[in-house]
């Protein structure tokens, strides 16, 4: 078990976006800063679990344990997790000569970054919009994989409130704060879809649903499983991410530049044991997605519905997903919540380390 410590440590904070309205700015905010004010972080939720126990230390380097971070469940899901549960993961990093395998897990992206940034792990499975935002800092990571593009995302009402999005007029909305689903509610803002003058809040989504029935929120914007839960329960489903081109989400591998000086050869190895995965969870699809309602606690029937398969990308770099990640860095730079623009080319490992 390795414990990690997550940073509290908060940036200067940047001048928004006059079209954007002042009632949003404090969460516009967390997203670059991935603090709140009198929010203490702490490294709750964190796992660390052995995944290989391989004598061999890794050649080249002293590097022996691979410390991944990924935001999610008790366990990882996706390739990642099912390259884990199914021993792809523990067999090929064995082979590439890594002895432990520990993983950590967070409860949204800005944490995960901490991470990164204070040299605690040395791979991030987590969203697009937390990654481009950590790389627009400058901080030096680089793109190993998109695992899945087209992530829905979901806008709930409470029971008995709006039934649109024009009848959210001057009501307070809530969604967890620097995740696809908050770049998905700023589209909606930045777009004139709701009115200008709600008020956005953060919140948890393991909160979302007792705060909708206190009536404490309108609306809660929410992921792609939650969402059809939510909506199984009752609660009326206002929009979703898959009505707007472009405000899907999509899930990022990335890697420091650190590590990988020490391992040149890890973005090649490592993709391909998220391919096999990617390619056996597909071919054992029912399988798969009972694992993937265990671990996330979800009924098996809302999970196929919020994950379609075709999601999964096995590939690295799937021109879909590509083209909704540039998207995605393209309206974070433009409303001033990712400090500096880059190309994506650049930031994608190099084409001989794939």
């Amino acid at each position: 078990m390795l414990s990690i410590t997550v940073g509290t440590g908060c940036m200067s904070k940047n001048k928004l976006p006059s079209r954007l309205s002042t009632s949003v700015a404090c969460i516009l905010l967390l997203l670059t800063t991935a603090c709140s004010q009198g929010e203490t972080k702490s490294a709750q939720s964190i796992d660390a679990n052995k995944a290989s126990n391989a004598s061999v230390v890794a050649a080249s380097n002293n590097i022996s344990t691979l410390r991944i971070g990924y935001v999610g469940s008790s366990e990882p899901t996706g390739p990642l997790g099912w390259a884990k549960k199914k021993g792809i993961l523990e067999r090929e990093l064995q082979k590439a000569g890594f002895k432990n395998v520990t993983f950590a897990r967070f409860p949204n992206g800005p944490d995960l970054n901490e991470a990164l940034v204070a040299g605690q792990l040395d791979v991030g499975s987590l969203g697009d919009t937390p990654a481009i935002v950590l790389r627009a800092r400058g901080i030096e990571t680089r793109l190993l994989r998109i695992t899945q593009f087209n992530t829905t995302a979901w806008l709930v009402a409470k029971k008995n409130g709006a039934r649109s999005l024009a009848e959210l007029k001057g009501q307070k909305i809530a969604t967890q704060k620097g995740s696809y689903m908050h770049r998905y509610l700023l589209g909606l803002l930045a777009e004139g879809k709701i009115p200008q003058d709600v008020k956005v809040v953060h919140l948890m989504t393991t909160e979302a649903k007792a705060a909708l029935e206190r009536g404490d929120v309108a609306a809660y914007a929410t992921s792609s499983d939650l969402g059809p839960f939510l909506k199984s329960q009752g609660f009326p489903v206002l929009d979703s991410s898959a009505n707007h081109k472009g405000l899907s989400g999509t899930s990022l591998v990335v890697a420091t530049e650190s590590f990988l000086a020490k391992q040149p050869d890890f973005p090649q190895k490592f993709n391909a044991i998220l391919t096999e995965a990617a390619k056996d969870l597909k071919a054992n699809s029912e399988e798969y997605y009972q694992y993937h309602a265990q671990i996330t606690k979800y009924p098996l029937d809302i999970i196929k519905i919020s994950l379609p398969l075709k999601q999964i990308s096995e590939e690295p770099l799937p021109a879909e997903g590509v083209k909704l990640l540039e998207g995605t860095k393209n309206f974070l730079v433009s409303q001033g919540l990712a400090k500096s623009d880059f190309k994506l080319t650049d930031w994608v490992v190099n084409k001989q380390q794939r």
